[in-house]
């Protein structure tokens, strides 16, 4: 098992929504990215981008409609974009298999890494305790993955209070979530946002 694999692994079971692009070229090989749409149990779609190597998919039937099971890791790199740095969140999948028994959607992501900025801790609309998190989880050659959480109720209480440093182990669910933005001339675009939902947390 490569090194960091324990400390950073998601497995996720959903349906294909989106064709396969190019997105790079590594050491000569090929990577593309899709939409992975994954159902949560409230009925709404988590759109997860995943990126796959070449060799995963080119003896595989590959269309938009099909179910895929992936496991993979979080990554996450920043990318230029209207003259800011957007960071972008992503699966980079180890395993892709097409899922022929129709089983139900899986989200499930666990994480071992270190607090690397103070938590923000606030209240929603509704009067729920929220807290975010950025998480810095270390991989091979020297690298980290830099991946915003957000934890509720009991674990937001108990994550907000922690320092930068702290070590942090969570199990949840990579999610994305819409959010509107406005620029300086009053414009709104609808924008999308992906972060682990924490469900359990071990200190």
């Amino acid at each position: 098992m490569e090194n960091g694999f324990e400390t950073n692994s998601v497995e996720l079971l959903g349906t294909i929504i989106s064709d396969a692009v190019f997105s790079h070229k590594s050491y000569g090989e090929l990577f593309y990215s899709f939409t992975l749409g994954v159902e949560r149990k409230s009925g709404y779609q988590d759109e997860i981008q995943i990126i796959v190597s070449e060799r995963l998919i080119w003896k595989t039937p590959f269309s938009v409609g099909q179910r895929a099971h992936v496991f993979g890791q979080i990554r996450t790199y920043n990318e230029a974009a209207e003259g800011r740095n957007r960071l972008n969140v992503v699966v980079f999948a180890r395993e892709f298999h097409i899922d022929e028994e129709n089983l139900e959607d899986e989200n499930r992501v666990f994480l071992e890494g270190f607090v690397c900025k103070v938590p923000v801790g606030r209240v929603s609309p509704l009067g729920r305790e929220i807290c975010d998190i950025m998480l810095a989880v270390n991989r091979m050659y020297n690298k980290s993955d830099y991946i915003p959480c957000i934890a509720w109720g009991r674990n937001a209480g108990y994550t907000s209070k922690l320092e930068v440093g702290s070590k942090l182990s969570v199990t949840g669910r990579i999610q994305s979530r819409e959010y509107r933005k406005k620029d300086e001339e009053g414009n709104i675009t609808i924008k999308i946002a992906y972060e682990v939902s924490i469900l359990k947390i071990e200190a």
